[in-house]
């Protein structure tokens, strides 16, 4: 369950090392000697602990978070307390835009690993977009980004077998995941995530998911074992999940 907590400050390193420029984030697209547009607005960069929330359902819609270190998962919660994981958010991911004043959240947000976030607030966008039209489409281009993402996932839950549904979401985690080192070549990675979450991003029972990890890693296609995954048969999980290669190589453009 959410564990409330407003995080930590944590004071921002100079412009050149600011991880906003580093992962692609906000600040991806910023030339060296450039003046940060942002710096005089955001306030100082913030720390969560895994399982803090950044901002939950109902709330108001006041800033929005640049996340610059670890994973976040979005998620809605059912009356009954079941969760549904909508989106994992990796390092230059925007959250808590809504372009409508004053909404209110309709999901939530919660720190998976520990986390840093730059926080910007939202009366602070139409002067930064004025003074730097660039920085509008960076954050219109992110945002379209992590939508694209969460409607291949969602047509994934609702027309994939279970086993296409979790080689999908682990291919597609490890594919952007390798993506934030261009050039690299790993086949193993730490993925934060159990069993349980696993589940409630395929819509899955723990019983299910883990008969199908089984299954996959019979096959030798993959492993996914204390929190590790190490990719075996790259090929055959990219035919299991049912994608196009080429599909596959526009997630890490």
């Amino acid at each position: 369950m959410p564990m409330p907590g407003n995080g930590t400050t944590k004071q921002p390193p100079g412009c050149e090392a600011c991880f906003a420029r580093a992962n692609r984030g906000l600040c991806g697209d910023c030339q060296p000697g450039s003046p940060c547009v942002i710096a005089s607005y955001k306030s100082a960069d913030r720390e969560f602990k895994a399982g803090q929330d950044l901002f939950s359902l109902g709330e108001p819609c006041d800033s929005i978070y640049n996340l610059l270190e670890g994973w976040v998962i979005l998620y809605n919660l059912l009356e009954d307390g079941r969760r549904q994981i909508l989106h994992f958010a990796l390092p230059g991911a925007v959250l808590g835009f809504h372009p409508g004043g004053g909404a209110m959240m309709t999901f939530g947000a919660q720190a998976l690993t520990d986390i840093v976030v730059s926080t910007i607030p939202r009366k602070a966008l139409p002067p930064i977009v004025k003074q730097q039209p660039e920085f509008g489409l960076r954050l219109a281009w992110l945002i379209a980004r992590d939508c694209t993402l969460a409607y291949d996932r969602l047509t994934s839950i609702g027309r994939h077998s279970a086993r296409e549904r979790v080689a999908h979401l682990l291919l597609k985690l490890f594919v952007r995941y390798r993506a934030q080192w261009p050039g690299s070549h790993i086949e193993e990675m730490h993925l934060p995530l159990t069993q349980e979450d696993i589940g409630d991003a395929t819509g899955l029972t723990f019983v299910h998911v883990n008969r199908v990890l089984r299954d996959l890693r019979k096959d030798r296609i993959l492993e996914f074992h204390y929190r590790r995954l190490r990719i075996l048969d790259p090929d055959k999980l990219v035919d299991v999940a049912g994608l196009d290669p080429q599909l596959v190589m526009s997630w890490i453009r």
